[in-house]
């Protein structure tokens, strides 16, 4: 458990010794990065052991880049386990915070529900307003898509790019980029 200066607890982090004197970090909860950083410091300045694995920390965490030496770390077993279907794309796309301004008109088909609406999603001031509209779409995709974007892990051009996102205009898949764009991606840390 790691303490603030008022030692009110604000990280911790669940570990073992196994196998080879390897510690492995199963688990690790942190208020802020400081906070994470002060517990992998002592995971890896723990004693008698010659291996320390952190499981279960997002890809692009700063934690290798703290090394003194970027090599001494390496990714391996890179899982998600966090899978987002929107029932209610009004809804869902209104209760999400947004970081840039911006229009979309989006076209989204819902095969297992037998659905295809165009919504119109406007942002202004981090708050967004999603509505049916007859106007022509900016892009059409799948809910299994949007479901991709919404939490902001996944690019939209990289699925306009992958083929599942279709752009109907040059600047739809950037303007959605910068829309659907979060601070941190996504990362579930345990699986359900």
């Amino acid at each position: 458990v790691h303490r603030d200066a008022h030692g009110v607890p604000d990280g911790y982090a669940s570990y073992s010794i196994g196998e080879g004197n390897a510690l492995t970090v199963d688990e690790t909860i942190a208020a802020d990065d400081a906070v994470f950083a002060a517990m992998a410091r002592f995971a890896l300045g723990h004693d008698l052991v010659s291996r320390v694995v952190f499981k279960h920390v997002p890809a692009e965490h700063p934690l290798r880049w703290q090394f003194a030496d970027f090599r001494a770390g390496e990714v391996s077993g890179d899982t998600d386990w966090l899978w987002v279907r929107l029932l209610d794309v009004p809804r869902a796309l209104t209760a999400r915070g947004w970081f840039t301004d911006g229009e979309l008109v989006l076209d989204v088909e819902d095969p297992f529900l037998g659905e295809r609406n165009h919504y119109l999603l406007t942002v202004r001031d981090g708050k967004a307003d999603c509505v049916p509209t007859d106007r022509e779409p900016d892009l059409s995709l799948d809910v299994r898509d949007l479901g991709s974007i919404y939490l902001g892990g996944t690019a939209p051009s990289t699925l306009v790019r992958a083929g599942h996102i279709q752009a109907h205009r040059p600047d739809a898949a950037t303007l959605a980029d910068a829309l659907f764009h979060a601070e941190r991606s996504p990362h579930c840390l345990h699986w359900f």
